[in-house]
């Protein structure tokens, strides 16, 4: 028997949408990040990326659990002296830009390396119910029916 390692020809990438209404964050990013990186296929290969398409609708109405929406705390630095800054999930959430929570929590489920970088591009998160994407024809994951533990009302 030898390994099996896909090339590009042995690629085959879906567009897969996923709806975030009363998903819990972390549980969500996990899924997404499985299916971005191609972990769910039989012919996964590490170096190779062959995940899938992944749009991500109604991003801010994601949920978190305990009190993660006033305590968990975002940082980053403006390269300055003395820079640093920061804010809660409940400000980003409620604020101008809601999907950037998706993003980076699906963006901290993946490897740091180039590869990740890659295929982040295959990400689209967005914060309401519209996305430009029919024309690609994306298949429905229903995430809250895999688990109940994925939903919180």
């Amino acid at each position: 028997m030898k390994t099996f390692t896909a090339t590009p020809a042995d690629i085959e990438k879906k567009w897969i949408i996923i709806d975030a209404d009363g998903v819990v964050l972390g549980r969500l990013a996990s899924i997404i990040a499985m299916r971005l990186r191609g972990k769910h296929k039989a012919s996964f290969t590490p170096h190779m990326d062959m995940g899938d398409n992944v749009i991500v609708i109604n991003a801010d109405k994601i949920q978190l659990t305990g009190k993660k929406r006033d305590d968990k705390t975002y940082y980053w630095h403006t390269g300055h002296p003395g820079g640093i800054k920061s804010r809660t999930a409940r400000q980003i959430i409620e604020g101008a830009h809601p999907e950037r929570v998706v993003t980076q929590a699906v963006k901290r489920m993946l490897p740091g390396n180039k590869l990740s970088r890659q295929v982040m591009t295959n990400l689209r998160v967005y914060a309401g119910a519209e996305h430009g994407h029919e024309a690609q024809q994306p298949e429905v994951l229903d995430v809250k029916s895999m688990n109940s533990k994925n939903t919180r009302s």
